[in-house]
C-alpha cells in the first residue's frame, strides 16, 4: 500500500493521507525507532556525547512527524475513526516510551557520559541536553534496585487508577446535579441567551421548564445574573461539595491515598516530599521558594482584597439590604458593581475587532518587533479548507517558518485555543531545518451579513497563542529536544502572556482596531475603559489564586501520614486567604482536579509565577517604547530563540539584566502604585 506517511516528507502531506494509513505507519515507525534505540544501547563503542546523547535526541524523527500529524488532527479535525485509532495507538506509544526509560543498557551508556560530564568540553546546550536526558531516566527510577523499581511501578499503576477514579467521580457528581425551574420568575436577571440555553437543556432531557447544571456555561451565568439569592445558595453549595457527600462518589479517601502514594514515590527516589521532586525541574526550584513567593504576593494583595470586599459588602447592603456577604453573592454583586463603575459592554467593542484586521495587527506587531514578514501561500497541503497557511521570512528574506492558522469552530475540533507544531526546528549536517508551527482557535464564524468580529477576550487569546507561535517559529537551537517551547512549565507562558500586553496599548491598537464598516479607529475612551476594568477586584482575584496555590503546597509539600480529615486540613490551609464566611457543607480538595487528576500538583503557583515574568518583561518595553527594536532583539536572542538550551532564569537575566521583580505585576494589577 502506498503510504504517504512512510515516505520522507518536509511539509505534512495532508491531502494524500487516508485514515487507514495511520496505524500501519505508527507500527512501522515504532519498529524503526526501536531499532535506532537498540543500536545505541547495544553499541560496542565507548559511550560519548555524540554517539549516545546526540544520536538519541535525533532518533525517532519519523515517529515524531507521524505522531504530530496524527494527534494534531485528532484535536483539530477528528472523527470517530481517528478517535478509535488514537485509543489503539496511545498504549503502543506509552509502552514504547517505557521501554526506552527502562532500557538498562541505554541508561548505563547515558550514565557513563553523565558521570564524566565536567571533564567533557560541552557547550551549554550540550550540557543541558545531557542533564535533561539523564534526569528523564533517573527521575523515573532507572537508578533504583529491582525491589524499589517494582514498588515504583506498583505506585505508578495505583496512582494512574486513583487519578482516573478521582476525575470520574467529579464528572459523575457534576452530571448528577440538576436544578429544574418551572417558574420563570426564578430566572429574573438572566440574559435571554442564558434562559434560552436553560430551556434547550431541559428539552434535551425531555423535561419542561429551565434546567440549570454545574457545567460552567450553565452555572456561571446563573451565579452572575440570577436575582434569586436562595437558588444561588443552593447551586453554590452543590458546586462546592462535589466529591464530598460520603457516598460511592466521595473523593476524600482518594485524596488521602493520592498524596500518600506521591509522598512515598518521592521518598523512594530520594526526595523529601512530592513538591521537592516536582520543583527540581521548575524555575522555582524548591518548596521554600514557592511558599515565599506566595506569601510575598499575599502580603501585597490581602489589604487590597479586604478593601474590595468591604466595598462589595457595602454595595450589596445599599442595593438589596444584604447584611452578610456570602460566597454565593460574590459573582452577582461584583457584576452589578462592575457595570455601575465602567459601563463596558463587549458588543460596543466587537465592531473594531474584525478577525482579518486582528491577524494583520498581530503580524504588524511581529514585524515591528522582530522584523518578520508573512506571505500567504496557496500551494501547501492543508487538512481543512478553512486553514490559512503563511510563509514567514526575516528582514534579509531568509525563510523562518511555515505557519498554519485555523481560527473557527467545527464539529471535529476540540474547544479552546492552542499552539502546536508539525515539525520542530533543529540543526543537522550543517543545515538549519526550520519549524512548521500552528495556531488553532475557536473564534466566532462570519455570517451572511457580518464578518467574524472578536470579543476583546478573543483578541487577547489570539495574541497569547501567537506569542507561543513566535517561541516556536524563532527557535534557533541544535537539538530538537531543546527547541522552541521545550522549556520549564513555569517559563513556557512568558512569550504568550507578554504578547497580550500589546492589546492594551494605543500604539498597537492603532495598527488594526478599525471599525469594520466605517474604518474609524477605536475611540480611546473605550481603550481607557478596557484598561481600567482590567484591574477591577484584582486583589480578590489574586487572593483566590493564592489560596489554591497554598492548598496545593499544603497537600504536596508536607508528610501527609498524619492527615486524618480532608476538610479540616483544607480549612487550615485556607486560614490566611479567607474573606467569605466558612461553609461546612463544601470542600475544594475533593474536586480540585488540576492537582489530583491533571498535571498541576505542586505547580498551581506557576500561573502567578509566569505573570510576574511577563509583567516585568513588558515593563522593560514600556520604559523604552513598546516597539523598541533593541529590547525586542534582546527578547528574541535570549528568550524566543533559545528554547530550553539553558536554565530559564539565566536566559531571562541576559534579556532583562536582573531577576524579575514582583512589583511590575503588583503595579499592573493595581495592588501598589508607583
Amino acid at each position: 500500500m502506498h503510504n504517504p506517511l512512510l515516505k520522507s516528507f518536509d511539509k505534512a502531506p495532508f491531502e494524500q493521507i487516508k485514515n487507514e494509513h495511520f496505524k500501519p505507519a505508527f507500527l512501522e515507525a515504532i519498529e524503526n525507532a526501536r531499532k535506532e534505540i537498540d543500536n545505541i544501547a547495544k553499541s560496542k563503542e565507548a559511550a560519548t556525547f555524540e554517539n549516545t546523547l546526540e544520536t538519541l535526541d535525533f532518533s525517532g524523527r519519523q515517529l515524531d512527524r507521524i505522531s504530530s500529524v496524527f494527534f494534531n488532527l485528532n484535536s483539530a479535525e477528528t472523527n470517530e475513526e481517528i478517535q478509535k485509532i488514537a485509543q489503539e495507538v496511545s498504549p503502543l506509544l506509552s509502552e514504547f516510551s517505557n521501554d526506552i526509560t527502562l532500557n538498562e543498557g541505554l541508561f548505563q551508556r547515558i550514565k557513563s557520559v553523565y558521570d564524566q560530564r565536567d571533564k567533557l568540553d560541552l557547550t551549554p546546550e550540550q550540557y543541558t541536553l545531557l542533564e535533561k536526558k539523564y534526569k528523564s531516566f533517573s527521575r523515573n527510577g532507572a537508578n533504583l534496585n529491582d525491589d524499589d523499581k517494582k514498588r515504583l511501578r506498583e505506585i505508578d499503576a495505583e496512582l494512574a487508577k486513583l487519578k482516573l477514579k478521582f476525575g470520574e467521580n467529579v464528572l459523575a457528581e457534576t452530571n448528577a446535579y440538576e436544578l429544574l425551574l418551572t417558574n420563570e420568575e426564578d430566572l429574573d436577571g438572566l440574559p435571554e441567551g442564558a434562559k434560552e440555553a436553560a430551556v434547550q437543556l431541559a428539552k434535551s432531557k425531555d423535561k419542561e421548564g429551565w434546567l440549570i447544571t454545574l457545567d460552567y456555561p450553565s452555572y456561571i451565568p446563573f451565579m452572575k445574573y440570577a436575582k434569586n439569592r436562595e437558588l444561588r445558595k443552593q447551586l453554590s453549595l452543590a458546586f462546592g461539595s462535589k466529591g464530598f457527600h460520603g457516598n460511592e462518589l466521595d473523593n476524600q479517601e482518594n485524596v488521602l491515598q493520592i498524596v500518600s502514594l506521591r509522598h512515598e514515590r518521592a521518598n523512594l527516589l530520594g526526595y523529601k516530599t512530592h513538591a521537592d521532586f516536582v520543583l527540581e525541574e521548575r524555575m522555582a526550584e524548591t518548596p521554600k521558594k514557592v511558599i515565599d513567593f506566595l506569601e510575598e504576593l499575599l502580603e501585597k494583595a490581602k489589604p487590597a482584597a479586604e478593601r474590595e470586599f468591604v466595598e462589595l459588602e457595602a454595595f450589596a447592603k445599599e442595593l438589596d439590604g444584604i447584611d452578610r456577604l456570602e460566597k454565593w453573592d460574590s459573582a452577582y454583586y461584583s457584576e452589578k458593581l462592575k457595570q455601575k463603575l465602567f459601563n463596558l459592554d463587549d458588543e460596543k467593542l466587537k465592531p473594531y475587532f474584525k478577525l482579518e484586521n486582528v491577524i494583520d495587527g498581530v503580524f504588524k506587531v511581529a514585524e515591528k518587533l522582530f522584523g518578520l514578514s508573512f506571505k500567504e501561500v496557496f500551494d501547501v497541503e492543508k487538512y481543512h479548507e478553512e486553514v490559512k497557511i503563511f510563509e514567514v521570512y526575516d528582514e534579509s528574506g531568509n525563510f523562518i517558518s511555515l505557519f498554519y492558522a485555523d481560527f473557527h469552530p467545527r464539529p471535529g475540533k476540540r474547544g479552546g485555543a492552542w499552539m502546536t507544531s508539525y515539525k520542530s526546528q533543529y540543526r543537522l549536517d550543517g543545515k538549519n531545518s526550520r519549524p512548521h508551527i500552528s495556531n488553532v482557535c475557536n473564534f466566532t464564524k462570519p455570517t451572511e451579513t457580518k464578518p467574524s468580529l472578536l470579543t476583546f477576550n478573543e483578541v487577547t487569546t489570539l495574541f497569547h497563542e501567537f506569542g507561543h507561535a513566535l517561541h516556536g517559529m524563532l527557535a534557533n537551537t541544535t537539538y530538537p529536544g531543546l527547541s522552541g517551547t521545550s522549556v520549564y512549565w513555569d517559563f513556557v507562558e512568558l512569550p504568550s502572556q507578554v504578547m497580550e500586553n500589546w492589546c492594551y496599548e494605543k500604539e498597537a491598537l492603532e495598527l488594526f482596531a478599525l471599525h469594520y464598516e466605517t474604518g474609524e479607529l477605536i475611540p480611546m475612551e473605550l481603550v481607557q475603559k478596557i484598561k481600567e476594568s482590567a484591574t477591577f477586584q484584582e486583589g480578590m482575584a489574586t487572593l483566590r489564586q493564592l489560596s489554591f496555590g497554598f492548598l496545593d503546597m499544603a497537600w504536596h509539600g508536607n508528610d501527609p501520614s498524619e492527615i486524618k480529615d480532608v476538610k479540616s486540613y483544607e480549612t487550615k490551609a485556607f486560614e490566611g486567604t479567607n474573606l467569605f464566611p466558612e461553609t461546612p457543607e463544601t470542600c475544594m480538595s475533593t474536586a480540585f482536579s488540576h492537582i489530583f487528576q491533571g498535571g498541576y500538583s505542586s505547580g498551581y503557583y506557576s500561573y502567578k509565577w509566569a505573570e510576574v515574568l511577563d509583567a516585568d518583561a513588558f515593563a522593560y518595553f514600556k520604559e523604552n517604547g513598546i516597539f523598541n527594536k533593541e529590547i525586542a532583539d534582546k527578547f528574541k536572542e535570549h528568550v524566543l530563540s533559545k528554547g530550553g538550551t539553558e536554565n530559564p532564569m539565566t536566559l531571562y537575566k541576559r534579556f532583562r539584566g536582573a531577576e524579575p521583580k514582583i512589583e511590575a505585576l503588583l503595579e499592573r494589577a493595581g495592588l501598589i502604585t508607583k
